[in-house]
């Protein structure tokens, strides 16, 4: 008989094996394809990245094309970390997922030659982009964990809370907020202010109205709206401290005069201040308030005798430096008049700590948008802007005899969205304590 060692036996054919080879498992199957629209996904937002920074360059500025260019690469990384977390859940879930980041880059594009768009642009682009930029910045740590490897719970998390704040910033609250200020009380360095309990026979009525940054969100409808509900208050002054304008609705003086139109029956008590924003394109401003008859105060001072007593207003204009010598200045020109309450129209809050002690009985400011992200809803007064800056950011503070009022702003630019920091409309009702300590005096 013939000997020698057992002969193996051939491998045995199964769904994992043809032939003695092995098959692909279906995990490596999947992370294998998962890789490969992860490839194909970063291949068109490179492509879509070029177009938009070239056209950009060529037809815009550098300046914009370089900041389109970074927020454009670091939300396409993002998007690209998370898009294994919407194939695992469902492969249908791409294509909104797709559509979505789309509509990041055709916005883009088309803010190379900004304009205001009709309603269905806003409606299929402008806010889907918003939403889904907003919520992409959220994904940041589900992305980071993908990227090592991980993969964290609760992924559509982000995704959810930014459809929160997209729905609160069509949603303004209105609120009636009553303010003591001239009470003689020296509160010490800056810091947030409880009105008192004083309350004059007929305080000073003011509507104030900030930061509409007339745009995809704002629209000349909306704004519009909110200056026809400020006629409701009967208010003895209409304040407009800044930023009425975005990109898109600087070329167009004729958009910003027509959502300020109601404000028209109220001459004489409609005025306002220049934001930052509306440097870009005073003209287009100074235009609407013309169209309005509202008075655009630019380092300038107004009196006003109203039914509550003489106010003497004072509008700042905008100054990124040495606001210290400028508000000094502005105050030095236009000393206080006698027996009038004195109201400064100050865009930033920031510079309501360079104001000289004692010049101004309560200042308007707006600029912050109350912060745009915080707990505020929620009845708190914490917002990221408190925790990480001493700007003031809401509400009402106060600085030795000086008080200062910060608006939340009726609309909202920067971040895409506002989270837990509503809209703000309403009527402030200004009560002086006693005449004698206007001026601090």
């Amino acid at each position: 008989p013939l000997t020698g060692p057992p002969m193996a036996p051939p491998p045995r054919a199964d769904a994992s094996t043809v032939e003695g080879h092995r098959l692909p498992s279906a995990r490596t199957a999947i992370g294998e394809d998962m890789a490969l629209t992860q490839r194909y996904l970063l291949l068109a937002s490179l492509a879509g990245w070029l177009l938009v920074v070239g056209l950009a360059w060529r037809y815009r500025s550098r300046v914009y094309a370089a900041f389109r260019g970074a927020m454009l690469l670091l939300h396409s990384l993002v998007v690209v970390g998370m898009v294994g977390y919407w194939r695992d859940a469902s492969p249908l879930l791409l294509w909104p997922y797709l559509y979505l980041h789309t509509c990041v880059f055709i916005q883009s594009l088309r803010l190379v030659w900004p304009r205001l768009r009709p309603r269905a642009y806003r409606l299929l682009v402008s806010w889907p982009e918003a939403y889904f930029q907003a919520a992409t910045a959220l994904a940041l740590p589900w992305a980071l964990a993908r990227a090592a490897g991980h993969s964290l719970p609760l992924f559509w998390l982000p995704y959810g809370v930014a459809l929160m704040g997209l729905w609160q910033v069509f949603h303004a609250r209105v609120e009636e907020v009553d303010l003591v200020v001239a009470d003689g009380v020296d509160a010490g360095a800056l810091a947030r202010h409880v009105s008192g309990t004083t309350r004059s026979q007929r305080p000073l009525r003011v509507v104030q109205i900030t930061d509409p940054h007339l745009g995809p969100f704002m629209s000349v409808q909306r704004l519009r709206a909110i200056c026809q509900r400020a006629l409701a208050y009967d208010p003895d002054l209409v304040l407009l401290t800044g930023d009425y304008l975005t990109m898109e609705s600087q070329g167009d003086s004729s958009r910003l005069a027509a959502a300020l139109a109601p404000l028209k029956q109220l001459p004489g008590r409609v005025f306002g201040c220049l934001g930052n924003h509306d440097l870009e394109a005073p003209a287009t401003v100074k235009h609407a308030f013309a169209h309005i008859g509202a008075t655009l105060l630019v380092d300038e001072a107004a009196m006003v005798h109203t039914a509550a007593g003489a106010v003497q207003l004072l509008g700042a204009d905008f100054k990124w430096r040495q606001r210290v010598h400028h508000l000094a200045g502005l105050c030095a020109a236009h000393p206080r008049q006698p027996g009038a309450l004195r109201l400064l129209l100050l865009h930033s809050p920031g510079a309501f700590d360079k104001l000289p002690a004692g010049e101004a009985d309560l200042v308007l400011s707006g600029h912050t948008h109350g912060g745009q992200l915080g707990l505020v809803s929620l009845g708190l007064p914490i917002t990221v802007l408190s925790l990480f800056s001493r700007v003031p950011d809401h509400g009402f503070f106060a600085r030795g005899t000086d008080r200062l009022y910060v608006h939340r702003g009726s609309g909202h630019y920067g971040f895409p969205l506002r989270l837990g920091v509503p809209p703000e409309e309403g009527l402030l009702r200004v009560h002086v304590a006693a005449w004698s300590h206007l001026g601090g005096k």
